[in-house]
Order: structure tokens, then sequence, then C-alpha cells
């Protein structure tokens, strides 16, 4: 432990101080939780960290929910866009706990305790899905990586590869799933974490909906949006759902899904503009849109915390 420390001081030198009045602030003024602040720790790129203590960079506190209502409210567009008329709505979630078993080699004992005593279905999901936990997958596929961005990354290329495997595929970030390009929100972060602390064992049980509450909204104006207990999905969980449900990506004239619990910088460079795809024309594909970026023609999809 005295290593790290020395760690953390050699490469920090003169910033040391800044970084533990900006922890100080983080934690205190605006309570974010530990865990939280840790997760912003291990995710934020070193320049950005040290642009955040020198006063170059800002950290915005988040909005109170009134005010963000009028956030990006030009980006919307009227759609008719639904889903396409194979797709019925989520399987059985019993079938999908066997079937993400055996996807990915997990063990759904737990996740079927937690059904059987499941509860009211949020209000604004749809139906309830299953996906694997990334933690569980990476070890169970890639022990030797425990940096949980890189984690994350490895997990969406190896959906990806999956769902290759399985149907006609194109992937358009080929080569670019790498930490500096693709990072999970924040907000969906925390919200992975409250029901992860939740639910035990290898796979998750979450209320969704597919992109049908958020159809024509920039994938930022969809994040403004979204209810106190709603966070986007991201690449890997909406691949895990993908795989799940082939029904749902067959016809070009569908309702196609934002990712907006991930952000994507194309340049690498700390500037997340866009935000990942799934869309179908011909062949189903992964690709990014701008999160500015108001398609009649996509829906971000969001997941909900159960209400106490």
């Amino acid at each position: 432990m005295a290593n790290y420390y020395k760690k953390v001081v050699e490469m920090l030198g003169e910033n040391l101080a800044s970084f533990l009045e900006l922890s100080k602030k983080l934690l205190i003024d605006w309570k974010v939780e530990p865990k939280k602040l840790l997760h912003f720790l291990q995710n934020i790129r070193k320049d950005d960290l040290i642009g955040l203590m020198e006063g170059t960079h800002e950290v915005r506190e988040i909005p109170k929910k009134d005010t963000q209502k009028e956030e990006y409210t030009s980006e919307v567009v009227n759609s008719d866009y639904t889903y396409p008329k194979e797709y019925k709505g989520p399987k059985c979630i019993l079938d999908q706990i066997d079937m993400v078993e055996k996807q990915w080699g997990l063990d759904g004992s737990y996740a079927r305790s937690f059904v059987a005593n499941i509860k009211k279905l949020p209000d604004g999901a749809e139906g309830w899905f299953a996906i694997p936990k990334v933690s569980a997958v990476a070890k169970k596929h890639f022990p030797a990586i425990t940096n949980p961005a890189e984690q994350y990354c490895e997990a969406v290329k190896l959906v990806l590869t999956k769902l290759a495997e399985s149907r006609s595929f194109t992937n358009y970030r080929e080569g670019e799933i790498i930490p500096e390009k693709l990072r999970v929100h924040l907000r969906t972060a925390g919200f992975i974490e409250e029901l992860e602390n939740q639910q035990q064992g290898d796979i998750l049980i979450i209320a969704v909906q597919y992109g049908m509450r958020h159809r024509g909204k920039s994938i930022r104006r969809a994040r403004e949006t979204f209810a106190s207990n709603e966070f986007g999905l991201g690449s890997f969980a909406l691949g895990c759902m993908a795989l799940i449900h082939p029904e749902r990506y067959v016809r070009w004239e569908e309702l196609d899904t934002d990712c907006p619990g991930d952000e994507f910088s194309p340049d690498a460079d700390g500037v997340f503009s866009k935000s990942p795809i799934f869309i179908f024309y011909v062949r189903l594909k992964f690709d990014t849109n701008g999160v500015s970026d108001a398609n009649d023609n996509y829906g971000s999809a969001s997941a909900f915390v159960p209400q106490v």
C-alpha cells in the first residue's frame, strides 16, 4: 500500500494538493458516493484529471430535474417508427437466463432466485431482460484484464463477435473499441453499480424500454429527459439483448437503437461527441452517431431501477 501511495504522489507531483481538493469537493460538496468517485477516477484520462485540477477542464454539477428539461429542446423530431412486427417483446425471463448461461458460460442460479421475488415493473419500462455482468464475463473469458475500462471494451468486442457469428453483421468500429474512445457514461455506471449491489451472481435482471420512449430525440436530449430512476443502456447490454432477441433488428423501416449509456470519442482526444448505435439495413450494423443528432428512425434504449 505504501508503494501505491508513493506512485500516486510521484505521478501527481505539485498537483497532489489540487487532487485532494477536487476529491473533497466531489465527496463533500456534491455528495458523490465513494464507489462512484472511484469509478470516475479509474476511467478518467490522466490529461483530463490534470486539467480538472489545474482549472483548464470543468466538472459541471448535475442540474436539478426541472432545469434538465430545458436542455437541447430543439434536438427532437417527429417519429412514427416502431419496433418491427416480428418483435413481440422480451422473451420469458427464465428462458433469457437459460440463454445467457449457454451463450456466456455463466451461472444463472441467483438470477432465477431473484426473478422468483421480482417486483412490479417500473413505470416507463416495457419488460424484464437478462444481461451478463461485465465483471462475470471478464472473470470467465479474460481474467488477466483487471482494469474496469479495459474489461468493458473487451466485453463489447466479445458480444459483437458473438453477433457476427450468429447472423449477418458489420462492425464499423472495428479496431476502435478501446478505453480512449469508448467508455460508460457516468450516470449509467452509477446505476449499474447500484443494481449489481442489489443482485448477486453473474446475471443482472433489468427493466428496459427498447427505444420507443425516446424516439426522435438526440442522444443528449434523451439523457436530459430521463426519469430520476432511469439510465441509458450501452453497447454491451444492447448487444446481449440483440443476441437473445434477433427479431428486434430485421427491417430497414424499423425503429433502431441509440446507446446513450456509452460515450465515444472519434479522435481519442477526450471529446466524447458520439455514442454507439445498432441499426438494421440489409444486415445488423454497429456504428456511432453524434449525440446532438436527432433522427426519426432512432430511439435511445434505457433501463429503470425499481423505486422503493
